[in-house]
């Protein structure tokens, strides 16, 4: 599986511009699957409900278009972060391929003034089983929470695809640490830039990676550019859980042992 991690920085609400930044990232690499970051066609840091309602799409809305017609053209799979405009609005990340739009997680753990504007997930964390490999999904502040990998690497992912907007400095390392003890692979797609609205001040940290089921940084970008960078992983190694004769990491759960009571 060929990943491509695209670390963009959007300007806020040009929609029909950062995509096709994006894109024109994209168009310089050949990959299997495209990782881009958290609400990388809005940019971030809404100021108030009403531009979230400006804003907000459906799955199938006018970011979906192009990023599926590209995925036709190439044969491809992408994973992008937007604001979903549903029963409710939520902060989601799409999967689209060369038939379409394939699915959509919606983040289930939002970070500080995301709980303002956005409803927490309420789909569970997804795996898809594609041609190229199983690949979950979750989104930025979900890293914090040991239960979502585990809960994707429970259900199969090969790969953990996480569009994120990082402005805490933990991830990047943690990742290594979601990775070792899931025996998966991830791809973190972050933004870089800064975005100063409504008297908040964001910065983003770059950083985009992919990390490997042995806990190994295979590909880490810089902390302030736009760019893109493609490896070749095998998916494959994800299935093997053992960590020696004797300890199986997914076996060897004892969740009967976990409740707080």
């Amino acid at each position: 599986m060929r990943v491509a991690l695209v670390q963009t920085n959007p300007e806020f609400g040009e929609i029909k511009n950062n995509v096709t930044s994006a894109l024109s990232l994209m168009e310089s690499v050949q990959a299997d699957l495209y990782v881009l970051p958290e609400l990388f066609n809005t940019g971030y840091n809404f100021v108030d409900e009403t531009e979230i309602e400006q804003f907000a799409e459906p799955a199938t809305g006018q970011t979906s278009l192009p990023l599926c017609q590209f995925a036709k053209k190439r044969g491809s799979f992408v994973v992008y972060g937007f604001a979903e405009r549903a029963e409710r609005v939520f902060n989601s990340a799409a999967l689209v391929g060369p038939s379409g739009t394939i699915g959509v997680y919606r983040k289930v753990h939002l970070f500080d003034r995301e709980n303002l504007f956005f409803a927490p997930g309420d789909r569970g964390f997804p795996v898809f089983d594609l041609p190229i490999g199983k690949v979950g999904i979750m989104i930025c502040f979900d890293w914090m929470y040991p239960e979502s990998a585990r809960s994707l690497a429970l259900k199969g992912a090969q790969l953990i695809a996480h569009p994120s907007n990082l402005v805490m400095p933990y991830c990047p390392d943690a990742m290594v640490t979601r990775c070792l003890e899931n025996r998966v692979f991830a791809a973190t797609a972050d933004r870089v830039g800064q975005e100063s609205r409504g008297g908040i001040d964001l910065r983003y940290m770059g950083m985009s990676e992919i990390v490997s089921p042995s806990g190994e940084i295979l590909q880490r970008l810089s902390t302030d550019n736009e760019e893109i960078a493609v490896l070749e992983i095998d998916p494959e190694l994800a299935n093997n859980k053992k960590i020696n004769s004797r300890n199986d990491l997914l076996a060897d759960l004892r969740a009967d042992q976990y409740s707080p009571h």
